[in-house]
């Protein structure tokens, strides 16, 4: 059995809106929308656990209740940190789940084929993620904005979600490594010395977080046409 988890806690600062960032009007509909449709559609998941805020909760389930997503399960508050947020979804997982996937709602536009990809890989290895080859030259600097090496961009990653793991690798991975502040859940099963996929991803599965990505997601709306 496969949970999916959704990351809807977010407030979204850098994007200057008048709203929660899972609620920001893509074309018609709220960015959270399009993220929900693609999970609750796909066949290898069994389950959605809605991770919100105490601020947002209200609007989101308000905002969902015009469509059908059959497939959520549970709605539960978020932490302070991502990692919490991700741990309070987890906990509410069903005891069945072998496999948890686990996705930002500020990645409106993943499709059914890179789901399955990841699923996939992580079906047989344990722990997968989605990522792309970043486009352009990388730097790095130690101190004082002083350039100290160019990174081979040949071996770099750019992460993004979903990211689909063993369900006890989740666990063991934030129980023992709860304190530590972290941007994916990646990061922390990697420290249990566990091999992590990556499985080469879609650069149109982009991450809404300033206007200027809102106006491209508008763009991909309307090229592609998306049927809610």
């Amino acid at each position: 059995m496969l949970s999916a988890i959704l990351l809807a806690a977010g407030k979204g600062r850098r994007l200057n809106a008048a709203m929660p960032k899972p609620l920001v009007k893509i074309a018609n509909n709220p960015a959270i929308i399009y993220s929900l449709n693609n999970l609750n559609k796909h066949p290898d998941i069994d389950e959605i656990i809605l991770v919100v805020s105490q601020a947002n909760r209200g609007r989101i389930i308000k905002a969902i209740n015009k469509y059908s997503f059959k497939k959520i399960k549970n709605i539960v508050l978020g932490g302070l940190r991502r990692q919490d947020s991700v741990y309070n979804g987890l906990k509410a997982v069903s005891k069945k789940s072998d496999l948890v996937l686990i996705h930002d709602s500020a990645r409106p536009f993943i499709n059914g084929r890179f789901i399955a990809k990841v699923i996939a890989a992580a079906k047989k290895n344990g722990a997968a993620i989605l990522a792309v080859r970043p486009k352009a030259t990388i730097k790095f600097s130690r101190r004082s904005n002083i350039v100290s090496e160019t990174l081979n961009r040949g071996r770099l990653w750019e992460a993004q979600t979903p990211q689909v793991f063993k369900k006890n690798f989740l666990l063991s991975a934030y129980k023992k490594y709860s304190r530590a502040d972290v941007t994916d859940d990646a990061s922390l099963v990697e420290r249990l010395g566990k091999k992590v996929i990556v499985v080469e991803g879609d650069y149109g599965n982009i991450k809404i977080t300033t206007g200027e990505d809102l106006l491209l997601a508008d763009l991909i709306v309307k090229r592609k046409a998306y049927a809610i």
